[in-house]
């Protein structure tokens, strides 16, 4: 999938520790490590919002996108 969630990276620069991040807005460490190894398919704008507000980022700090012409093809059937 082109989309990639670089949370992981985002941590790193700002020296949260993700238990901390987790607590803070509200979701469980199990949910924090998949959104941090890029292991969901999806995020809700809520979580997006509270996630760059805590980080002091906008979302693009937080996910980047891979062009991938296959994703066009994926719809057709």
């Amino acid at each position: 999938m082109p989309v990639r969630v670089t949370l992981d990276v985002m941590l790193a620069k700002k020296k949260v520790r993700a238990r901390d991040l987790a607590a803070q807005i509200g979701i469980s460490e199990t949910q924090m490590s998949l959104l941090r190894t890029g292991k969901v398919k999806g995020m809700r704008f809520d979580t997006l919002s509270k996630l760059c507000l805590i980080l002091e980022c906008q979302p693009g700090d937080l996910i980047e996108y891979d062009p991938d012409q296959a994703d066009l093809a994926a719809g057709e059937a």
